[in-house]
């Protein structure tokens, strides 16, 4: 069976999109999700999203890690499926979809390289130690550092990923450093199992986070550098709910091809 596949990548997050409108790909197969992400031996990316049809929406996004399992929602893929329904003509400027985590409103750019996407309101934030723990539609863990250039975030990240507290459920790994007029953050995410270039959930939770950590309310706008490029979030925060949480960036197709499935065991 050949496969018709897009190459979108969001601040340096790449995935491989498929539209999966017909059904004609049954994408329940671990084994072929993490042969295709594989960078030497597929395509090569951070997960694999299936845009398919669902009633009372524009379509449902189905996303998979790099590992070829089931994922939380992908903040950075969210924006990415809904650049590449602007490109089918599924959706003109706006839409509502389906995605793991329930419904999601976005708007896209005319040039459709422009997403902003409505991510689900968060009301709690826990501490362990003088980390933060909370979940933007993925759990995420947030910690404030200095000199974040040089953590060696595939260390670092592991020792949190996996500690008593979160090995058996897994967790994403957030530092971040306070650069004055934005933050930098570096993630380490599960499924992936090493540092991305970029998290859309996790510098959502990341800008939550340091709201709280430095007793902001109101209208809150909080740019942010990844390895990837920039992002923005915008909230609201009464000291107590985020609501109205919007992260904002680019989603870009990169390429366009074909597989044979057959090379994949399929």
């Amino acid at each position: 069976m050949k496969l018709k596949f897009y190459k979108y990548q969001g601040a340096g997050n790449d995935f491989i999109i498929v539209d999966n409108r017909e059904n004609e790909v049954d994408h329940r197969n671990p084994a072929l999700i993490e042969g295709i992400c594989n960078r030497r031996f597929g395509v090569g990316g951070d997960g694999m999203m299936f845009l398919q049809q669902k009633d009372g929406y524009d379509f449902e996004m189905v996303y998979y890690n790099s590992d070829g399992q089931p994922s939380s929602m992908c903040g950075n893929g969210g924006r990415c499926i809904v650049a590449f329904a602007k490109y089918l003509k599924v959706i003109d400027s706006e839409t509502d979809f389906l995605a793991v985590d329930g419904p999601h409103y976005a708007k896209v750019s005319d040039s459709g390289d422009w997403v902003s996407l409505q991510m689900i309101n968060v009301d709690v934030i826990k501490k362990d130690g003088e980390d933060y723990v909370l979940n933007t539609g993925s759990p995420h863990y947030v910690r404030l550092v200095d000199d974040l250039q040089n953590v060696d975030m595939y260390e670092e990240g592991r020792k949190v990923r996996y500690n008593d507290t979160y090995k058996a459920q897994g967790i994403n790994v957030n530092f971040v450093e306070d650069e004055g007029d934005h933050l930098f953050v570096r993630t380490y995410e599960r499924g992936v199992e090493d540092e991305t270039y970029a998290c859309g959930t996790g510098v959502t939770a990341v800008a939550l986070a340091m709201a709280k950590y430095q007793n902001r309310t109101g209208e809150i706008s909080t740019p942010v550098k990844v390895l990837g490029g920039n992002l923005n979030i915008r909230f609201k925060y009464d000291g107590e709910k985020y609501e109205d949480i919007f992260l904002e960036g680019p989603a870009k197709k990169v390429f366009e091809g074909e597989l044979d499935l057959a090379d994949f065991g399929y």
